[in-house]
C-alpha cells in the first residue's frame, strides 16, 4: 500500500493542511469547485439504484468530509475513512456544525477493519497516494453489497 517514507511525507502534508478543508478559497479550492459535479455524478449512479433511501456508502480517504455531507444531505447513511487524524477531527466538527450524522473513522487503509457491507464505496483522491492500489481495491470490495 503507502510505503512508509512516503506514507509519512503524506500524513505530515494532510496534517499541516487539516484546518484549510472548509476553506471555499484555500488549498482544496479545486476539490470544492469540482464536489457539486461528483456528487451530480453520484446521484446519477444512485437513482440506478433498487434502494434509493438510506443508501450507505463508504468514503476511503474522506479528508474533512467535502463528499460525505452533501451525500448525507442526500439522505445517505455514510462513514467516512481517513488516516490522518486532524482530518477526521476537521470533519466531524464541521458535521457536528452542519446537524449531520456521518459516521467518521481515523483508520489507515494498510489496515482497514470494516466488518459492513456498503451500497457504494468511494475512492476520491487516494489511488495516486497508494502504491497497491490495486490490493486495496481487492480487499474493499469484499465490503461492497451485491
Amino acid at each position: 500500500m503507502i510505503k512508509n517514507t512516503r506514507k509519512t511525507s503524506e500524513f505530515d502534508h494532510f496534517t499541516d493542511l487539516a484546518n484549510e478543508w472548509w476553506d471555499q478559497k484555500g488549498k482544496f479550492k479545486i476539490l470544492h469547485s469540482i464536489t457539486p459535479l461528483r456528487i451530480k455524478y453520484i446521484r446519477n449512479i444512485i437513482a440506478g439504484h433498487r434502494k434509493k433511501n438510506n443508501l450507505e456508502i463508504l468514503d476511503l480517504g474522506c479528508g474533512g468530509g467535502l463528499v460525505c455531507e452533501p451525500l448525507s444531505r442526500l439522505g445517505a447513511n455514510v462513514t467516512g475513512v481517513d488516516f490522518v487524524l486532524p482530518n477526521i477531527k476537521v470533519a466531524k466538527l464541521h458535521a457536528k456544525k452542519s446537524n449531520l450524522n456521518i459516521k467518521y473513522l481515523h483508520q489507515d487503509l494498510n489496515n482497514l477493519k470494516i466488518k459492513k457491507k456498503y451500497d457504494l464505496i468511494l475512492m476520491l483522491e487516494i489511488l495516486e497516494h497508494i502504491d497497491d492500489w490495486e490490493k486495496l481495491i481487492r480487499k474493499v470490495k469484499n465490503n461492497l453489497k451485491t
